[in-house]
């Protein structure tokens, strides 16, 4: 018995001590089960409003195209930071894979950006080796040159983000696009094209060193490499960093169950923070998840509102007896008042009076000592914040 005892006491040592620094699982399933339901409630509310609005039968095919879009509808998960994250805007967004895809449909709608040619990767996605499944969602593969060539208008900008899902770009030419894509597609982060490498590594080191000058130079990768790629790139999420103290990342959708959904939170957050949060869980204020139109749901929250305790100055000695004098004072006011003025706490003819007159119970004597620690306080004041009191 006395060896079943010991080895129960080394087994429960093993079990690795609870850090504050750390999502509860528990807690971010019932966060997650209760904002889905709360989507799902609202999704229905609309609908049968909508309905009741609707005198046509033939709008029921509307209704279906509603509830897919509902069933499409983002989650997001907004990491709020003590200090920046970064200092300038990075355009180029990072990816995180996650368990489970928020790009699963098979209606998915891919335009691929490369560098000139773009022949070299039409002939890559024609291949026979590529995978038909993925080759019958990438609809478009354009150039940069005919991109610039072709889509010039806002109007032009705008059909071209609307006819497409995902944008993905050679990753050599990602830093130009913003000045060829301009603000319909980088005001916000939704369609912001991910970069991939489409450049086989190897060939274009060997040309690299040939001194060649053209983007194309250099071979794409083979069919089965690039369509690898791709599917990376769909099975992760962007992270698209900007000045300040938030980031938001897409974790899910309305139509995942709470297990996916907190498989993908706890997957995002731990690489979020690993990757791109300087002094890691220390400078996290707090995590949310929410919907499109819904309010956000707390996941953590940080006790301490500052990263380090070297950012925390202590207050000095002369301050110290300042709010000692501040609480020994019982007729004086702890407002901050120059004594050369008539403005203030204590200031009026009336409070005069009831000061004058004893109320309560007051003496002549009390009222002397009460104008004594006033006058103390006010030295002390004039010592600590300046000549300005």
């Amino acid at each position: 018995m006395a060896v079943a005892t010991e080895k129960t006491t080394i087994v429960a040592t093993k079990h690795p001590q609870e850090t504050p620094y750390q999502l509860d699982p528990e807690h971010t399933l019932k966060a997650s089960r209760a904002l889905l339901q709360h989507i799902q409630t609202e999704t229905k509310r609309i609908q049968q409003a909508s309905s009741k609005k609707s005198l046509l039968n033939a709008s029921t095919s509307d209704s279906d195209d509603d509830v897919t879009a509902d069933a499409e509808a983002p989650i997001w998960l907004t990491l709020t930071t003590k200090q920046h994250i970064v200092d300038k805007n990075r355009l180029k967004p990072s990816k995180i894979h996650v368990p489970h895809s928020l790009n699963t449909s098979p209606d998915l709608r891919i335009c691929l950006i490369t560098t000139d040619p773009q022949r070299a990767v039409k002939n890559v996605v024609a291949d026979p080796a590529f995978p038909e499944p993925l080759k019958s969602r990438i609809h478009r593969v354009i150039g940069l040159t005919k991109l610039k060539a072709r889509y010039k208008t806002y109007e032009q900008l705008r059909e071209l983000h609307s006819e497409h899902d995902v944008f993905l770009a050679d990753d050599r030419i990602i830093t130009r696009l913003p000045q060829t894509l301009g603000k319909v597609f980088y005001k916000g982060t939704t369609k912001r094209p991910i970069p991939i490498m489409i450049a086989d590594t190897r060939k274009e080191k060997t040309e690299k060193s040939k001194k060649s000058k053209t983007d194309g130079a250099s071979a794409p990768i083979s069919p089965a490499s690039l369509a690898k790629e791709i599917e990376k790139a769909l099975d992760s999420v962007p992270v698209s960093l900007r000045p300040g103290t938030l980031v938001a990342v897409r974790v899910g959708l309305a139509a995942f169950k709470p297990e996916q959904l907190v498989e993908n939170i706890t997957t995002v957050v731990s690489r979020l923070i690993e990757k791109h949060v300087v002094k890691g869980w220390k400078n996290v204020r707090g995590v949310h998840i929410k919907g499109e139109q819904s309010f956000a749901v707390p996941l953590w929250l940080a006790d301490d509102l500052w990263a380090d305790s070297g950012d925390v100055l202590e207050a000095p000695e002369e301050n110290g007896k300042l709010e000692e004098a501040e609480e020994q004072d019982e007729h004086g006011s702890k407002r901050k008042r120059n004594p050369a003025t008539s403005k203030g706490p204590q200031a009026g003819s009336r409070k005069r009076a009831r000061v004058d007159d004893g109320k309560n119970g007051k003496s002549t004597l009390d009222h002397e000592v009460a104008q004594e620690r006033k006058r103390k306080l006010a030295s002390q004041k004039a010592k600590v914040f300046g000549d300005t009191l």
